[in-house]
């Protein structure tokens, strides 16, 4: 895995399934991260094929559901993000997943309460020596690319430091959020410290924070030295930000996505979250389109509002003549 001058989706959770990892791709992205996965729950799962859409499943034993989805096409590119708090139990679950997948990233960034109160994600921050025990044990037990994710600590110093006690485990890059975890998202994120960790740092860093338009890649870039740039609400609102051709209209965007939910037969939780985001950012959820995605029940009810019935029944006719069953 090269991460040198790389376009990088972010993770995000319930968007950054397979339909949008495949949908940033389509628009130029290198890189693409997966929505963040608890190892509690990866080690309940486990691997299959599935001939029915040409994916690979992680499926939790004993049910349907669907923990983390995969295929060929993504697989040189796919990160599988991490949650965990244990060594042992982040290597378990990176043993199951890490044939399929690009690297292998561990959360050390998400401020929300599902994450920290668990003693994950940004609450590892605060606990250096579990994160050398955690990175180091993934590294010398797995042949897949190992990296983290971060947030900028109190000071800039003391983030320096972290990042170089977290490059002494041999990790294969840093992706660092420009924000600390009191932040909100409406706070500017402060590409000066993250340049202070790129010029302290011999490995490649990915700057995440405030890219909004295809020329910030260019403009973080440059303000922070980084080896390569990521995005998250950027590419949620409008995956095309990483087309270098320009943006293409939103509605085209996102009618794009229910094709790709449709084909890639996404969770409809995880697609109308998504499609909800997008109707927000852009216009109002009151609104009929709003009303309708709200209402939908199935992927079959998206096709209809998006006027994609004749596209869902193609493709449920070729699963049929492929698998002899609906």
């Amino acid at each position: 895995m090269d991460y040198e001058n790389k376009l990088v989706l972010a993770p995000m959770v319930r968007v950054g399934t397979l339909p949008f990892r495949l949908l940033a791709a389509d628009y130029g992205a290198d890189i693409t991260y997966a929505e963040e996965i608890i190892d509690h729950k990866l080690i309940k799962c486990e691997r299959k094929v599935n001939e029915y859409i040409g994916s690979t499943d992680f499926i939790e034993k004993g049910t349907d559901n669907v923990v983390f989805r995969t295929c060929n096409q993504e697989r040189n590119r796919v990160v599988f993000q991490m949650g965990t708090s244990d060594a042992v139990r982040a290597l378990k679950a990176a043993q199951i997943v890490c044939k399929d997948v690009a690297a292998v990233d561990v959360n050390m960034g998400c401020p929300k309460s599902f994450s920290v109160s668990g003693g994950m994600g940004a609450a590892l921050l605060t606990k250096p020596d579990l994160i050398h025990d955690i990175l180091t044990t993934l590294r010398r037990n797995i042949d897949t690319p190992v990296t983290c994710k971060i947030r900028l600590l109190k000071s800039s110093q003391d983030t320096v430091e972290l990042a170089r006690r977290i490059e002494k485990t041999g990790v294969s890059a840093l992706a660092v959020h420009g924000r600390k975890v009191a932040d909100r998202p409406r706070d500017p994120a402060k590409w000066n410290e993250i340049a202070d960790i790129v010029s302290a740092l011999s490995i490649p860093v990915i700057a995440n924070g405030d890219v909004f338009e295809h020329h910030d890649f260019h403009r973080i870039k440059v303000a922070t030295g980084a080896s390569s740039v990521m995005v998250a609400r950027g590419a949620l609102w409008n995956a095309s930000i990483f087309s270098p051709k320009g943006k293409a209209h939103w509605e085209d965007v996102k009618r794009e996505y229910v094709r790709k939910s449709i084909l890639w037969d996404n969770d409809v939780k995880s697609t109308k979250h998504t499609l909800r985001e997008i109707i927000t950012h852009y216009s109002c959820l009151e609104l009929p389109e709003g009303k309708a995605v709200i209402k939908s029940e199935n992927l079959a009810d998206l096709a209809k509002v998006y006027g994609e019935e004749e596209y869902y029944r193609l493709v449920s006719e070729n699963r049929f003549s492929l698998t002899g069953h609906r």
